[in-house]
């Protein structure tokens, strides 16, 4: 046959992403789809939350007053370390005056578990989750803390006044509970002032250390000094220096000043020992000379410099070793005058007077020689003293430098000593100051025992009533999101681009009808019972809609006659049956001869609708090989309408509906009524739709709102875009007045 197009050209389907858009239009018809389980969950929402209020006993709530305060010394500190101390301090407590933060303080975890533990004694299941909020376990205890608002004229401002209230089915625990967290917040506070001390010292804690250690540096480096240098006090030994220096340049002027003496005496002496000689005068000799005392005195004041020097240097000094030279060298010397004055006792005595004039000129040579050798001693000694000067202006030479960097050493002790003299005092200071600053917690109003706050149960039952038809609805909308379900008469062409031909209502007085039929039908079938013809006629879907899709159907077809008409869908149960009888009910009330045929030959239903027999049918017509005529397959229910049921299920559907034989049946029904309506298969179950689909003039897909799903529909479309497919309807779309009567 001639398979009829309207022109209407096919564009790509739609994403189904648009489908997944929220459209606040899809509420309506979903809930009204899911009204019975939606009204399912808001019972038991109701029934839950009744149950709720009647077991929740009453509920009382303790109170206790805190006063949060905060205190901050910011009085200036000549002290530059004192000064950048409090600097430290004050940006750590920065941060801590906002009280935001003490609510979150007084309310977490760790105070309110070391409440719990206080209370293990009388509460021994008592738990953190306890105190506060678990709505999961229907337990009713809260812990809340808010700042007291103060009144000032217009403005309300927030005071340092904290209200702490505890709320439980015991008013006993209430306050036990408020007391454990009294003596908590107690003991907290006590242990920040503490570490805020410790916090508020750090700086200088940290700094002991370290200026403890470069005092003993600069001690070290000082002691190390002193003993690389042998030195006590450079600026002291220079001074001695200084002193022995003059002290050997006046030792030498009088040790020159004796040596004049001594020669002076000497020459004397060779003149006397001449003049003796020649005059034979006699000479008085004094044992006791000038040069003895010269070097007893001499040996005095070296001992008392050797004394002096050994205060200051070690015995290994330069000045030490050469002052224990001088002494050793005048000892000597002072020895050979004694030896000499020895012998010269004896000789004087062993001699007698009358060889007095004899013996003068040989004691003259003697003194003469004892001259020359205390002119050799005081030779000597001014060569040491001169060899001693030089050794100690070379030590000289290299004082400068010494005392330079030995008063270098001294300062840095003393700049450390100094410092750590002055952070003592301010460690001592500053624990006084921040003991008194930072957060301080006071109680106060003590906490009572609980007082009856009422209890919950009308706020639950309400709360039940109202919430139970919006979860019901949230529950639908999930399901309904998991479902991928059609439930807007208008996504059905948006998401196939298909005319939307009408909406059939769902029809459920008159289903419940034909439902009891049916059962009337199913009971009696074995006894071959039929319903009578006026009752079907009576039970024919009878709907305005079905009269307006029966004419969209004539318009949009208005340019080719259309004779046969194949109603489909995508699934099977989408209401193909009950709309095919309702077109032709439509169709016959406008003076049509229509018939209906069911092309289900697998699932045939349109005869248990009807309360038909199926014992023969379709697939009998299509394999009679005897010219029979139709009619005596048909089976009239109306004056204008003839019904050809299914028949027995063949073996092979496929091979009877493709057959030559039903193309001609087609064309035998176009020509003997004005409309044929088949009711065929969906069309992705099995082949046979698409194969009657080629078959009629005009195909109608059916969409069952609430079951239909897109891309099914989208698959279904796709399959019957080459034919003639003319548009979609509609099916069971929920209409709300309908729900209500």
């Amino acid at each position: 046959m001639i398979v009829a197009t309207n022109g209407m050209k096919f564009q790509k389907l739609l994403n189904t992403s648009i489908y997944n858009l929220v459209d606040i239009r899809r509420i309506t018809p979903i809930a009204l789809h899911y009204r019975w389980f939606i009204l399912g969950v808001s019972c038991a929402v109701i029934s839950v939350t009744s149950l709720v209020a009647i077991t929740t006993k009453p509920t009382y709530k303790s109170y206790m007053q805190i006063l949060v305060s905060y205190n901050l010394d910011e009085s200036a500190s000549d002290n530059k370390i004192e000064e950048q101390t409090k600097k430290e301090i004050n940006k750590s407590q920065l941060s801590a005056i906002d009280y935001s933060s003490q609510i979150k303080l007084m309310l977490s975890a760790k105070l309110v578990q070391k409440a719990v533990n206080l209370l293990h004694a009388d509460y021994p299941q008592l738990t953190v989750k306890d105190i506060y909020d678990d709505s999961t376990t229907g337990k009713i205890s809260s812990l809340t803390l808010t700042q007291l608002p103060v009144d000032s004229g217009t403005n309300q401002n927030l005071s340092q006044v904290f209200s702490l209230s505890f709320a439980d089915r015991d008013p006993l625990r209430t306050k036990r509970v408020l007391q454990a967290l009294q003596k908590v917040y107690q003991d907290y506070n006590t242990d920040q002032k503490n570490q805020r001390i410790n916090q508020g010292l750090a700086f200088v804690n940290n700094r002991l250390p370290k200026l403890q250690n470069d005092v003993l540096k600069a001690e070290k480096k000082l002691e190390q000094f002193r003993k690389e240098n042998n030195l006590i006090d450079p600026v002291s030994q220079s001074k001695i220096l200084l002193q022995s220096l003059a002290n050997i340049q006046m030792q030498r002027q009088i040790t020159r000043a004796q040596l004049q003496d001594v020669q002076a005496r000497h020459h004397s002496l060779e003149r006397a020992i001449v003049a003796s000689s020649q005059n034979q005068t006699v000479i008085n000799y004094s044992p006791e000379s000038r040069e003895y005392q010269a070097l007893v005195n001499e040996l005095n004041q070296t001992e008392k410099a050797l004394t002096q020097a050994r205060l200051l240097y070690t015995e290994k000094y330069p000045i030490i070793q050469q002052l224990k030279q001088k002494q050793q060298l005048i000892i000597t010397l002072l020895q050979q005058q004694q030896q000499q004055q020895q012998q010269q006792n004896k000789a004087i005595a062993a001699n007698n007077k009358s060889q007095l004039l004899v013996e003068i000129i040989p004691k003259s040579e003697n003194d003469l020689t004892q001259l020359k050798m205390t002119a050799l001693g005081l030779i000597a000694n001014d060569n040491y003293l001169e060899e001693s000067e030089q050794k100690i202006r070379s030590q000289l030479d290299t004082y400068p430098s010494l005392i330079t960097e030995y008063k270098g050493l001294v300062s840095d002790v003393e700049v450390y000593r100094k410092t750590l003299k002055q952070l003592f005092q301010i460690q001592y200071s500053l624990g006084v100051k921040i003991a008194q600053e930072g957060f301080n917690w006071q109680i106060l109003e003590e906490p009572a025992l609980g007082i009856h706050i009422g209890n919950l149960r009308w706020l639950l039952i309400i709360g039940g009533v109202l919430s139970g038809p919006v979860l019901g609805l949230i529950a639908a909308l999930i399901w309904e999101k998991f479902n991928h379900a059609i439930f807007y008469t208008q996504d059905l062409q948006n998401l196939t681009n298909i005319q939307l031909l009408g909406s059939v209502p769902r029809l459920g007085k008159r289903q419940n009808n034909w439902a009891r039929k049916l059962n009337f039908i199913v009971r009696n079938e074995s006894k071959n019972v039929n319903i009578s013809k006026q009752e079907i006629i009576k039970n024919l879907p009878n709907h305005e809609t079905l009269d307006i899709i029966y004419q969209n159907i004539q318009i949009l077809n208005s340019s080719l006659p259309l004779k046969s008409l194949m109603l489909t869908s995508a699934l099977p149960g989408e209401g193909k049956t009950t709309l095919a009888l309702g077109l032709g009910a439509s169709a016959a009330r406008m003076h049509q001869r229509v018939l209906i045929i069911d092309a289900n030959l697998r699932s045939p239903s349109l005869h248990k609708t009807l309360g038909l027999t199926n014992d023969w049918g379709l697939s009998l017509l299509l394999v009679d090989d005897i010219n029979t005529s139709f009619h005596n397959y048909i089976q009239p229910i109306h004056p204008a309408i003839d019904v050809l049921t299914a028949g027995p299920i063949p073996e092979d559907a496929v091979n009877l509906l493709s057959s030559e034989r039903m193309q001609e049946l087609m064309d035998l029904f176009a020509q003997n009524y004005d409309l044929v309506l088949i009711d065929a298969p969906s069309v992705l179950d099995t082949v046979d739709g698409r194969i009657v689909a080629s078959l009629c003039h005009g195909i109608v897909m059916v969409g069952r709102i609430g079951k239909v799903t897109p891309n099914k529909l989208m698959q279904a479309t796709e399959i019957l875009s080459k034919l003639n497919l003319i548009g979609i309807v509609g099916n069971e779309v929920y209409d709300a007045s309908q729900v209500l009567t």
